[in-house]
Formats: structure tokens, C-alpha cells, sequence
């Protein structure tokens, strides 16, 4: 690929510099140089650690679901994501990693890159399954042995208080594998010794998980109290504005991630979660009895909600490329800096999404 070239108001780690980037699959120089008022803003493109789907496709479904799912964030600036298997029978899972293996392998044009697998559940509690279907079950430490010796699986989210469950966590972690908790009924005390168990985060925070009590704190008081990384969606539907300002006051490196099923960027109607169905109405998504089921969510309209909250851009930024990027080890994405991947996303004077770049590639359609 030849270099290419973008000018504008330029977020690094080291906060805005005016001036232009210069790339071809990864940043090669950014030269500070004075740009109008009204240029466009550069950040880095956006790092979803949980996408069950979009664009009409399951990515339970096997690799070309992936695929449909992989052009559909991209348009709406998520770079790079890990695809999530939700809890199923083992042989489903192994159909599922291996669909997600062979995108992350071999990136195609339009596609975001595929980093990995997060593998939610089914090592979960079932009193919290929320929108999981009900295969819910124990630790397996043979198949989890299998599944990261084939390098696909980079995430679990897992209840510590399941037969086995800290355990597993200590085996995930030893296989440099990162441990969310989340769907999980744990007491305050056992989401803590998940924590010293090497458990590094918790999944879609406040929802499937024991709530905070001031007599009992439950796993939401362990991850304010304690926690580094969180995960958050802010669709305007999983979590109320003010429990969100207190999560961001409370977890320094909390996230966003869409969870977003099949039915993001389609209209209304029904769509497969795994072996459920779903239905997309008024921008949320629910299983027939009102729960919800992951999300319509995309990270263009993430990016616009926590700026309706009031964060700033860069902060906004930060927590939805930089902080994602850290909490799974991947330093060369989440950030514009030499030696970096070249994913980024420009935005007018407004903050709309205007272009889209994964790994110096632009985005048709964005």
C-alpha cells in the first residue's frame, strides 16, 4: 500500500495535536503542522470486546456471519472487535470459534479486524442468565484447555461462584487468557477473591449480575470498589445515565461495547440470538417476555451518548478505543502513534462520523 495522508485536530496519547498522519497500514509520522478551525477530528478507531452480531447475522452462525458483522461496524467506526459466542452446547462453540478463527486469520477489505473471541459464558450462573440461553453450566477444564491452546479465545466471561469457578478463572488466566465476570449471582466477597484469582474486569456492568445493596454489596459493589476495567453499553436502554456517571467516577479504565446482536443497523423485526430469537423494537432488542437481549447498538451512536452525559471527546475516546485496546494487551491498537495500526475514525466539526480507516484501508460506505 502506498502512504497516505489525513490532516486535522489529531488525538494521541499524549493529548490533540493539530497537524497531518501519515500511513499506510500503520501510522508512520504525525507531523504537527496548523490546520483550519472546522478541520476534522482524528481518534482512533473504536475496540468493541463484545459484538454477538450485526447485520442481520449471528455470528453463532459461523464465519460468513462474521463477516456480514464485520462490514456492518466498520461502517459506524469500530476497527477492531471480538466477535462473542454466547452460551451454548460445547460442539456449538467449537462450530462458533472456528467460524470467528478464520476472520480474525484473514481480514477482508471493508471488514474491521477481528481480534479474537469472547466467549460469554457458559460457565455463568443461571439464576442470571439474562438473554443467554439456558445451557449454563460448570467449569469444563478439558475443553477450556482446547479451545486456548487454538489462540481464538482472547475473553470469558464466567460467574465465579459456579462449581470449579475460581479455579477456572486461575486456568484462564495462567493461559494468558483475560477473565470478565459477569452473569454471575456472587456475593461481594467472592467477586473480590474472583479479582485476587486473576479475574481483571466485569461484563456489561449492572446488568445479570447481583446488584449493589448497602448491606450487600454484591458483584456491582465489588466492581466500584475495586474494580480497574469495566464494561458499560450506553444504548440508552442496559443502563440509567446517573448509574453511568457513577461507574465512570468509580472504575478509572471502564469501557464501552455495544453487545450488539443481528439486529443492529437493520430495521425492526425478529433476529437470531443463538438458538433464540429476538426482537428489535424502537431501537432495543428483547426476548417475547420484555428482557433484554443485547443491543442495536453502534459505536457512532455509543460515542454520541457519552457525549450527551457530558464527557469530553478525548475522554469519550479513551474508553472506547485506548482502554479496551489495554485490558486485552493489544498496545499497537486503541491509539494514533508511530508503529501503530493505522485505525482511525474522522469526524466533522460536529463530531459525525465521516471516514472510517482500518489498517490504512478506508472504509466504503462510512
Amino acid at each position: 500500500m502506498s502512504e497516505a495522508q489525513r490532516a486535522g485536530h489529531i488525538l494521541t496519547p499524549d493529548g490533540w495535536v493539530d497537524g497531518l498522519i501519515a500511513f499506510d497500514t500503520h501510522v508512520e509520522t504525525i507531523e504537527v503542522n496548523e490546520v483550519p478551525t472546522d478541520a476534522p477530528f482524528i481518534i482512533p478507531g473504536f475496540v468493541d470486546l463484545h459484538v454477538p452480531g450485526g447485520g442481520g447475522a449471528d455470528v453463532m452462525q459461523g464465519e460468513e456471519a462474521v463477516r456480514t458483522a464485520a462490514r456492518l461496524h466498520a461502517r459506524y467506526g469500530t476497527t477492531s472487535f471480538l466477535p462473542a459466542t454466547i452460551t451454548a452446547p460445547e460442539d456449538e462453540l467449537v462450530v462458533a470459534l472456528a467460524g470467528i478463527g478464520k476472520v480474525q486469520s484473514a481480514r477482508e477489505p471493508g471488514e474491521a479486524r477481528v481480534l479474537g473471541a469472547h466467549m460469554e459464558g457458559p460457565y455463568i450462573n443461571a439464576a442470571r442468565l439474562g438473554a443467554q440461553p439456558p445451557f449454563a453450566r460448570d467449569p469444563d477444564p478439558a475443553f477450556v484447555d482446547v479451545v486456548a491452546g487454538e489462540g481464538v479465545v482472547k475473553l470469558v466471561t464466567l460467574a465465579p461462584e459456579v462449581a470449579g469457578g475460581l479455579a477456572m478463572i486461575r486456568q484462564l488466566a495462567t493461559a494468558g487468557i483475560v477473565v470478565q465476570i459477569g452473569h454471575s449471582d456472587a456475593d461481594y466477597d467472592m467477586a473480590c477473591a474472583a479479582l485476587d484469582a486473576g479475574a481483571r474486569g466485569f461484563t456489561h456492568l449492572f446488568n445479570a449480575m447481583s446488584p449493589l445493596h448497602h448491606r450487600a454489596p454484591g458483584v456491582v459493589g465489588a466492581a466500584l470498589a475495586h474494580g480497574e476495567y469495566a464494561a458499560l453499553i450506553p444504548d440508552g436502554f442496559h443502563v440509567a445515565p446517573g448509574a453511568m456517571k457513577a461507574a465512570m467516577r468509580s472504575i478509572p479504565k471502564l469501557f464501552i461495547v455495544t453487545d450488539a446482536t443481528a439486529a443492529a443497523g437493520m430495521p425492526d423485526g425478529d433476529y437470531p440470538l443463538g438458538t433464540h430469537t429476538v426482537t428489535k423494537q424502537d431501537g432495543g432488542v428483547f426476548l417475547d417476555d420484555g428482557t433484554l437481549a443485547g443491543s442495536a447498538l453502534t459505536m457512532d451512536r455509543a460515542l454520541a451518548s457519552l457525549m450527551d452525559l457530558g464527557l469530553p471527546l478525548d475522554e469519550a475516546s479513551r474508553r472506547m478505543s485506548t482502554y479496551p485496546a489495554d485490558f486485552i494487551g493489544r498496545m499497537d491498537r486503541g491509539r494514533i502513534q508511530p508503529g501503530a495500526w493505522a485505525d482511525f475514525v474522522v469526524l466533522d466539526a460536529a463530531h459525525r462520523l465521516i471516514e472510517v480507516v482500518v489498517e490504512g484501508d478506508p472504509i466504503p460506505g462510512s
